[in-house]
């Protein structure tokens, strides 16, 4: 056992080999029943006598490449004559590996242990040479760097005495430039500049540290595309066709290109709209910007902006850093050839910042019609015109977008998809691609539409349709199996064979809740994947005062159950409520679905049904739900994201919808096939609301609990019946 600075190296020396029999013991230590091997056996005297032999020559041969090792330690290992023991030797210095190593261990002939060795040390050997070989090279090409140095600046001098010109090389790169920059048509500013540049580099021998940097900057000047655009198509009925043809449904956006179309038509000069599309996954953003892009006639390109955090991934590195180059938006202008591009900004909500820079900042310039046609980036260092760029930004939310990002943009949102237009879909675009990416033909896979309406409301759960896509994928694949296996020659999944190919269902749709006990209430939030409804459940705590708020609820959410706690209270005569109970009851506000964080002001309108259904005792029409943010002046304000909270109240079997008045208008948006099976109710006042939320009175609430005594008991002031009694009057 030696002391060493990294701690303690301890070497063993194996005394026999065996075999472990039975463990009986792992802790703290290992104990086993071993049996006793005997020594590895000689097969064949000979064949042992010529691999010991040819072992030594390579033993020699590996020792006299590797000077460094004592001669104690060489003079040992070449006097060793026992084949086991070399073998043995050679297997703890070599790096065999623990399998090898295990083989060496468990082998039971000499021959067998030698082959082994001898194996591994003609591959150590070569390794070595290889080794020994690269390094020579190495060297040898140092030597010749250095002399072609040294020869190089004699040329350069006797070229010099001579008044010739530098070398071949150099003036031909140089002047392949200069034609270049002659056949190009560029701005003039960009002309003088790369002409300076071009001067420099003619003046710079090729090993110089800026040759390279000055090359690689000028063919990237040369290669953008500074005046070269596209010839866009004007045909709106072309354009209306293409997009109609990628995309079911979309109306105002499809609208909105045409409109730009129809403006470039009229008026050739004018500057490219800045679109974002909001919308959650799977919607069809992406695929909606390479349509545009089609429909347009224009090249396509696509930047992932999904966490970068570096200006410079955007405006691009200056020259004086090694290794500089453009940003990315040079670079995709660069990649497509012509400055009128379609680019996409792809999930633009997900940009971060770090101490290397906002990138958010950076697209203040580049999305700004007024200040884009002068983008400099910080390679480039010249003014690039991006105004004739269409650029399209998607979000999956508005919210970490910053304010004046926002507002450089044109702000388009797609809601999620309802039942029907899912099923328009699959059935025009899903089925098709995924026939034809799964080998089948036209009419070998046939899904039935209640089959995919099944799949989109049991087997899926999002407002757009990837994942109803990827489904509809499984069940081509089963098709696919069954159609290779010649167990049929077609197939055709109704509803009933839905659970067969997929399995059980994975969701459970959220349903509308026939039973509802006073002091709950059905409201509606909204997600990135759509909408969803959302309970409220209100108890009274007899004997507390307060409110408690359980369900992960935000601090927007808890502060409207205060303002509908609050509002009652000043308001309980007009509702028929004794003001005592809020005195002498707590109040326990919870949201089931706990694991999941709520927040957000559209509850308002829930909260305060349910507590007025604690209170008074009637309870909320279980075919309503309801949406509205609230105010201490008993107001109701318009909110957000009605769309997808109404199609997912009709997916749950809602037919009732109580709005805000402000929030009216939004209903257009919603499907006419969802409009006509709801009903829709507007409120601007709260008491407007309970009166639509709320059914007649068929229970009474628990009477008001006594005044706390000193000792903290409640005392009975009086009876149950003498409490409805007080409050019927």
């Amino acid at each position: 056992m030696m002391r060493t600075p990294e701690g303690l190296q301890l070497i063993v020396h194996g005394m026999e080999r065996v075999r472990v029999a039975l463990w009986t013991q792992t802790d703290p230590h290992l104990r086993a029943q071993v049996h006793a091997l005997p020594a590895p056996l000689k097969r064949d005297d000979e064949t042992v006598e010529a691999l010991m032999r040819n072992l030594q020559s390579l033993v020699q041969r590996a020792l006299a490449m590797l000077p460094e090792i004592p001669p104690e330690i060489r003079g040992s290992i070449l006097s060793t004559n026992d084949p086991v023991q070399l073998a043995y030797f050679l297997g703890s210095i070599l790096n065999l590996g623990v399998e090898q190593e295990q083989q060496m261990l468990e082998a039971d002939f000499v021959d067998d242990l030698l082959q082994i060795a001898y194996a591994r040390m003609a591959r150590e050997i070569e390794i070595m040479e290889l080794r020994s070989k690269i390094a020579t090279e190495a060297q040898s090409e140092m030597s010749k760097a250095q002399r072609d140095y040294v020869l190089r600046q004699q040329m350069k001098a006797i070229q010099k005495e001579l008044g010739e010109d530098e070398e071949d090389g150099e003036r031909a790169e140089a002047d392949m430039l200069r034609e270049r920059l002659g056949e190009i048509d560029l701005p003039d500013d960009i002309r003088k500049e790369a002409e300076r540049d071009l001067r420099r580099l003619e003046r710079l021998p090729q090993a110089a540290p800026d040759y390279n940097v000055i090359r690689t900057y000028l063919e990237v000047v040369l290669e953008l595309p500074w005046k070269k655009s596209s010839e866009d198509k004007l045909d709106l009925g072309e354009a209306r066709r293409i997009l109609n043809e990628d995309h079911y449904g979309l109306e105002e956006i499809k609208e909105r290109v045409l409109e730009f179309l129809a403006v470039v038509k009229l008026r050739r000069d004018s500057k490219s709209p800045i679109l974002c599309f909001v919308g959650p996954p799977g919607v069809g953003k992406t695929s909606l910007g390479m349509s545009i892009a089609r429909a347009l006639g224009r090249q396509f390109e696509r930047l992932s902006l999904g966490g970068v955090r570096d200006e410079a991934e955007l405006r691009g590195h200056r020259r004086t850093y090694i290794g500089a180059m453009p940003g990315r938006i040079i670079q995709s202008l660069r990649r497509a050839g012509v400055n009128n591009p379609v680019m996409m900004l792809d999930e633009i909500d997900k940009l971060g910042n770090d101490y290397r820079g906002d990138p958010a900042a950076a697209l203040l310039e580049i999305l700004d019609p007024q200040q884009n046609s002068t983008f400099r980036d910080h390679y480039l260092d010249l003014p690039f015109d991006l105004s004739k760029v269409l650029f399209i930004a998607t979000a999956n939310q508005l919210g970490p977008i910053p304010a004046p990002l926002r507002d450089r943009m044109e702000i388009i949102t797609l809601a999620g998809y309802s039942d029907q237009e899912k099923l328009h879909i699959a059935r025009q675009y899903l089925v098709p691609r995924q026939t034809r990416e799964n080998g089948l033909e036209e009419g070998q896979l046939e899904i039935t539409d209640d089959a995919l309406m099944l799949i989109a409301a049991r087997y899926t759960r999002e407002a757009g349709v990837r994942q109803l896509e990827r489904t509809v994928g499984r069940v081509a694949r089963k098709g696919a199996l069954k159609i290779a296996q010649g167990e049929a020659d077609h197939l055709r999944v109704d509803a009933g064979d839905v659970k067969e190919l997929l399995g059980a269902p994975r969701f459970y749709p959220e349903e509308a809740r026939k039973d509802m006990p006073t002091g709950v209430a059905t409201g509606m939030a909204w997600t990135e994947a759509g909408g969803q409804l959302l309970f409220i459940e209100a108890t009274l705590l007899p004997g507390s005062s307060g409110l408690t708020l359980t369900g992960q609820l935000g601090e927007v959410m808890q502060e409207s159950a205060r303002a509908a706690r609050s509002y009652l209270w000043s308001h309980a005569a007009e509702f028929g409520i004794d003001p005592q109970m809020f005195k002498n009851y707590g109040m326990h506000v919870h949201v089931p679905a706990g694991a999941i964080p709520k927040d957000g002001p559209s509850a308002g309108v829930a909260i305060t049904s349910a507590f007025t259904s604690l209170m008074t005792g009637r309870r909320v029409r279980n075919d309503t739900s309801m949406t509205g943010e609230i105010t201490l002046a008993g107001l109701v304000f318009p909110v957000g994201g009605v769309k997808e909270k109404v199609l997912a109240a009709h997916r749950a079997g809602i037919r009732r919808v109580v709005l805000p008045a402000r929030n009216e208008p939004d209903t257009e948006d919603i499907p006419e096939d969802v409009r006509r099976e709801l009903e829709f109710v507007y409120a601007s006042r709260i008491s407007e609301a309970l009166e639509q939320t709320l059914e007649k009175l068929v229970a009474q609430p628990p009477p008001p609990a006594a005044p706390q005594t000193d000792e903290g008991r409640a005392q009975p002031k009086a009876t149950e019946q003498e409490a409805i009694r007080a409050r019927s009057k």
